[in-house]
């Protein structure tokens, strides 16, 4: 069992309550009428959340990869399509902190650490998505600037965002090695364009955009990193984020359980409450068993990358079972609940939703198990 620090319990702590607080009690209603409430989100910037793993001097909480693990655990019990708000700026400010200069900190990280800005990952392309390296968007320098053109598609936060690294080529003839990536403000930026707002199965409490990029004009010293670096940005700490979807699985599963637990113990059939029959109380064994099985998966696969040791086939296996695990919890508590379980008003059909897209970004089940396959085979 992980021993959580004095500091991580209380960032976990912080997290929980304002997620039963502020998020948990309107979730359905946002879900319900497809609201993103940014008040709320930028709530949870004016408390640190925008920039967990931050330097102080840029106004981050400077706290550490574990902290950042429990907090999303607590922000998904709440509400998944807010939660990952909160994960693609933190992954946003992550990667500025690790490549971007101190101008380019003062610029675009400091402003989304201290909270007054949401941002963004604009990758993912409607024929590039986890093989990345297919990307189409382009790139030309012209002087000291380069225009950008293309279409990006499944952007969390690309109507809300403040900011976002683009990735775009620059040299077609390098493959991989041809992919840069830039830095850009997005409110009222010229060239760049919400063509659509997705509509979605869940994550309804967040906006998922397909973004145009026409002619928009980047500042040569707005590239992040050297030239040539953009999937080795894209992909840097690619293993955090396979850890951070396990615990988003982790927490809506630990709420689709309570919510079962509650509506075990108050409604009554045949004489007793259901959760005295026997049928139901293995069920609500095995979910609290396979949440707990998820939940140490995803805080090993955590404490090694906090330690720097190699965590490729961990995360991915985390990221895999968690997943997994949360969609089979979710099917259980709309089991448990019956009819209700199948109608609005019940939250557990909410999670059940929320969880289907674990299985597929931050790249695809599939894809980890290749992952998985291929370190096993490196170990032999």
């Amino acid at each position: 069992m992980t021993e959580l620090s004095l500091e991580q319990r209380a960032m976990r702590d912080m997290a929980r309550d304002f997620a039963k607080a502020e998020i948990a009690p309107f979730a359905s209603e946002w879900d319900r009428t497809e609201t993103v409430p940014l008040d709320t989100v930028y709530k949870l910037g004016s408390l640190g959340l925008f920039g967990i793993s931050i330097p102080g001097e840029w106004g981050g909480t400077d706290a550490d990869f574990m902290s950042y693990v429990i907090v999303t655990q607590e922000l998904a019990y709440g509400d998944a399509g807010i939660c990952n708000m909160i994960n693609a700026t933190n992954s946003f400010a992550l990667k500025v902190r690790d490549f971007g200069t101190d101008s380019q900190k003062e610029r675009f990280l400091k402003p989304v650490a201290e909270g007054k800005h949401i941002a963004c990952m604009l990758l993912t392309e409607p024929g590039a998505g986890s093989d990345a390296a297919a990307i189409k968007t382009r790139a030309e320098k012209r002087g000291d600037r380069y225009v950008i053109n293309g279409i990006k598609c499944f952007i969390t936060s690309g109507r809300s965002c403040d900011a976002a690294v683009v990735l775009a080529v620059t040299d077609p003839s390098a493959g991989k090695r041809g992919i840069s990536a830039f830095l850009i403000h997005t409110k009222n930026k010229a060239g760049y364009r919400v063509s659509r707002v997705e509509r979605k199965l869940g994550h309804r409490t967040n906006d998922t955009c397909e973004i145009v990029l026409e002619s928009l004009e980047v500042g040569a010293e707005d590239m992040l990193g050297n030239l040539g670096d953009g999937l080795k940005i894209a992909f840097s700490g690619l293993e955090a984020g396979r850890i951070i979807v396990a615990a988003q699985s982790v927490g809506v599963a630990r709420a689709a359980l309570d919510a079962s637990l509650k509506y075990a113990v108050e409604r009554k059939t045949f004489g007793k409450r259901i959760f005295d029959h026997q049928a139901i109380a293995f069920m609500l064994a095995d979910m609290a068993t396979e949440i707990e099985v998820a939940q140490q998966m995803c805080l090993h696969a955590a404490a090694l990358r906090q330690s720097q040791m190699r965590c490729i086939k961990e995360a991915s296996i985390a990221k895999l079972f968690a997943s997994q695990m949360c969609e089979r919890v979710c099917s259980s508590a709309i089991q448990i609940h019956g009819g209700y379980g199948f109608v609005e008003g019940f939250s557990v059909e909410k999670y059940y939703r929320d969880c289907r897209v674990f299985q597929i970004y931050d790249r695809t089940n599939e894809i980890q198990k290749l992952v998985i396959s291929r370190e096993l085979a490196a170990e032999h």
